[in-house]
């Protein structure tokens, strides 16, 4: 059992029959209460396990069952599985405010995979709070896919929450007995007219009802997720014995939480951001979540999603995408396949509170990535969930191996410092467009955004979109260059080399790649040239 809080406003309220839109808010011009370490806001979750592992019964997803397996313990960490229950309010997103309750107190349960450190001397202090992406159907571990040498290099831990019905489906069917208790189920039953039965042309305008996603069933209620992830962040940050991030002290470990989100996720991060944020500061008197790194999403890509699976998404052009204002931290990153589709996310960079941003579009990068797919869970497991296993290749060849963990450690680092220490990231210019189309170089890549050795030392072109199945469209590619190109361009190991490491230099002392990295890539190079 979770350990005994008191009432907040926003429970107190809730309880009472009133809106949650008449808390008080606070103001935009108004510095967002910080988070002490080790401070407790609002509900928890209630949390039971860890959830044994056993021959027969192990984590979808767990590290030494992933498509590349992990060794974990040889990092110095461990896995631990969780079930989290609790009640969650389903929300209505109102054009010119935060959410507002459709429907109060609605039973969940869902489960947290947890990475940490092993020993509580290792630890940062840090938990980054990942919403796990649905996209195929199941769970994929993407926030420890591209940030995993951050995250253990630092000894910061790690928490994957299921966040959609949909995956909750594949769980059970991957194991019937450990999943059983998941339950994300609609707290309407069908037979409401309110539970998505009809599109009312009388309904606010702001809010219509929509025909459902062919993954989502009545049922079940896709707008759960909210409230679970206030709830989860709140329980690291409890000190019931329950949470692993206490290493057995009598207080909680935490000191900062952070909150990551890619593609769809990264869209439900945004809905979070924007209209349950604000909730959360009124009636916890400061925020879950101290920073957010968002993923791979904004503007017209996964920019925002339905609040609940009743009503539509906001529109492509409306002030709900809009990033400002969020009140502590938040870095944005898109991809080269994602940033002219998501274009309206751009937006000035501000070091000012309550308006604390940056933008930056990954120069090379491709958005579906082969580490999304090396770090789920193995083939086997996905099959087994009842799901297709994703392609590895497109018609173009495997999909681009451009490490966008670069940009994704980096932001990491330089978050928790904004946050710790009020230091303020690097900026970076977008990706060069015109006329609606993006300007390369005499290589046919991408000038502007984030750069790296990659593009800026040239052995290949590196390519945001591929034809194929699943996600090709999103996945890109590489045409490395011939030889002749390559013996043109850099005759000797020297000429390759010395421009690679003045790249690498100057992205580490601007703060755009972490030292890790910076070696790592020069000793690629080291390996290329020597090839």
């Amino acid at each position: 059992m979770k350990a005994a809080l008191p009432k907040t406003l926003f429970t107190m309220a809730v309880a009472a029959g009133l809106s949650v839109a008449a808390l008080p808010l606070a103001s935009a011009t108004d510095p967002e209460p910080t988070t002490a370490p080790g401070t407790v806001f609002g509900t928890a979750a209630d949390v039971t396990g860890p959830l044994p592992v056993t021959a027969d019964s192990h984590p979808f997803g767990a590290a030494d069952r992933t498509e590349v397996p992990e060794d974990l313990a040889a990092s110095g960490y461990v896995e631990e599985e969780f079930l989290a229950s609790g009640t969650s309010n389903v929300y209505s997103w109102p054009a010119d405010a935060p959410a507002v309750v459709r429907t109060a107190d609605a039973p969940y349960t869902t489960r947290v995979l947890v990475r940490r450190p092993a020993e509580g001397a290792q630890f940062s202090g840090n938990v980054v709070v990942e919403m796990l992406n649905p996209s195929n159907l199941f769970d994929l571990n993407i926030g420890w896919a591209v940030a995993n040498r951050q995250l253990v290099e630092n000894g910061d831990a790690w928490v994957g929450i299921t966040a959609k019905p949909v995956a909750v489906e594949a769980l059970k069917n991957f194991d019937a007995e450990r999943y059983g208790a998941l339950s994300f189920a609609n707290p309407l039953p069908e037979s409401d007219p309110a539970n998505c039965s009809t599109v009312d042309a009388d309904a606010d305008p702001a809010t219509p009802e929509v025909p459902l996603p062919a993954d989502t069933t009545r049922a079940t209620e896709n707008g759960l997720i909210w409230d679970v992830f206030t709830q989860v962040g709140n329980w690291l940050r409890t000190d019931d014995a329950s949470n692993p991030l206490t290493y057995g002290a009598p207080e909680t470990q935490v000191e900062h939480a952070y909150g990551f989100g890619y593609s769809q996720t990264g869209g439900y991060l945004i809905n979070y951001m924007k209209a349950v944020h604000p909730l959360v500061v009124a009636a916890q008197g400061g925020p879950t979540y101290d920073g957010y790194l968002l993923g791979v999403a904004g503007g017209g890509f996964a920019g925002a999603y339905p609040m609940n699976q009743c009503e539509a998404a906001p529109p492509v052009d409306d002030p709900r995408r809009d990033l400002y204002g969020i009140g502590v931290p938040v870095i944005q990153l898109m991809s080269q396949s994602d940033y002219l589709r998501g274009i309206g996310s751009r937006r000035p960079d501000s070091d000012t509170a309550p308006d604390r941003f940056r933008h930056y579009e990954m120069a090379g990068a491709g958005h579906a990535t082969p580490d999304e797919l090396y770090f789920s869970a193995s083939s086997a497991d996905i099959v087994a969930a009842g799901r297709a296993v994703p392609p590895a290749a497109c018609d173009q060849g495997p999909r681009s191996r451009f490490p966008s963990s670069i940009f994704f450690d980096a932001a990491l680092r330089n978050l928790d410092r904004w946050v710790r220490d009020d230091v303020a990231p690097p900026r970076a210019d977008p990706i060069v467009v015109r006329n609606g189309e993006p300007v390369l170089d005499e290589f046919g890549n991408v000038q502007g955004g984030l750069r790296s050795p990659y593009l800026d030392v040239p052995r290949s072109t590196w390519f945001g979109s591929a034809t194929g199945a699943s996600f090709c469209y999103i996945a890109g590619y590489e045409v490395p260059f011939d030889q002749a190109t390559l013996d043109r361009l850099y005759p000797t190991a020297e000429d390759y080399l010395a421009p690679v490491w003045d790249s690498v230099h100057d992205l580490e002392e601007a703060g755009f790649l972490t030292s890790s990295d910076a070696r790592r890539l020069f000793a690629e190079a080291e390996d290329v040239a020597g090839e």
